[in-house]
């Protein structure tokens, strides 16, 4: 067995409502009177059994979180989970569409999560940022608003823009704009592309939205000419192998192709996704990873590493970062 548990980790891909544990589920929905019993069993664990019903089961658990409070509650439990597991950077994707649907305004939200992620960083240092995402298949329009919204309330921890939702929905043309006006914002960006879509999803990211980082990105082993071009351009995957093998993208771990695309010198990182839905977690990522495909400690923090390089922070905790990395692998 790989020993993880002191390798200092960092995840850029998770979903925050994903990352919801059940027990804070169950506490707020009777909080809030939400009746939540369809999609949590009496083990304590989310019930679902194909791509449809885990959307709508996220989407029962995402509506227990009403307040500023909630959310902040939220992102503390989550970051705070994520130090134990020695992660020191965390980003998240947030969902201004979900706090619409909460009645909260798009600035309550995030001050909200952002004061979850500042408690968590005092006790544990772990660094927290924040992704905005627009959801495609809700239409350009909407991706457009959501950009806007995140462009005209800036916040100091909000620092990247990204496309999740239905991958088979919109072309990634239709939200060039979108990411033309985050960009010139100064935010970083990313889309989900290459899960459920083939590598032409994620070619047309890379033509249409010029992205520098995909979440997933991992059917490119499908298209030799593809694998090649993430190597030589440097473009960074969120790669989530447990939300993979949950979602049958890839039926076990060994055949996920992670490990052969960091052999073919594509950017890796290792992420949870919907962590609790996945039954997973960062640590668990690293671990599980490392054991099958034989991970040394070095090839870990390897992958912290490129993590730390590709963040959406500033470069003062960058460096700050790669100083407690290098620390680490010193034995410090």
């Amino acid at each position: 067995m790989n020993e993880t548990v002191g390798v200092p980790k960092a995840e850029l891909h998770c979903h925050i409502e994903g990352a919801a544990p059940p027990r804070l589920v169950l506490q707020l929905a009777d909080q809030h009177g939400v009746d939540v019993s369809g999609i949590i069993d009496g083990n304590g664990q989310y019930v679902w059994s194909d791509f449809t019903t885990f959307l709508k089961a996220y989407d029962v658990a995402s509506s227990v979180f009403k307040t500023p409070a909630d959310y902040s509650l939220l992102s503390e439990t989550y970051f705070r989970m994520l130090a134990a597991e020695g992660a020191i950077y965390g980003e998240i994707f947030i969902s201004p569409d979900h706090a619409q649907a909460a009645g909260l305004s798009y600035r309550s939200y995030v001050e909200g999560l952002a004061a979850g992620i500042e408690r968590a960083k005092t006790d544990t240092a772990i660094e927290g940022r924040m992704i905005a995402i627009g959801v495609r298949h809700f239409g350009a329009a909407s991706v457009e608003r959501v950009a806007k919204e995140v462009i005209g309330n800036p916040h100091p921890l909000v620092t990247g823009f990204g496309l999740a939702g239905d991958e088979r929905s919109g072309h990634p043309a239709n939200f060039a704009k979108a990411f033309r006006m985050a960009e010139e914002a100064g935010l970083g960006t990313t889309a989900h592309a290459g899960e459920f879509g083939g590598p032409e999803s994620i070619t047309a990211a890379l033509e249409f939205l010029r992205v520098k980082r995909l979440g997933h990105g991992v059917r490119a082993i499908e298209d030799k000419d593809l694998v090649k071009r993430l190597a030589d351009e440097k473009i960074v995957l969120e790669v989530c192998p447990g939300s993979n093998t949950a979602l049958g993208v890839y039926t076990v771990l060994r055949f996920h192709p992670v490990n052969i695309l960091r052999r073919e010198g594509v950017k890796i990182t290792l992420n949870s996704d919907d962590p609790p839905f996945f039954g997973t977690t960062l640590g668990k990522e690293y671990s599980s990873v490392a054991e099958t495909f034989s991970w040394t400690l070095d090839d870990q923090l390897d992958v912290t590493r490129t993590a730390i390089d590709a963040a959406f922070c500033d470069e003062t905790t960058r460096n700050r970062l790669l100083v407690r990395l290098d620390s680490a692998k010193n034995g410090g």
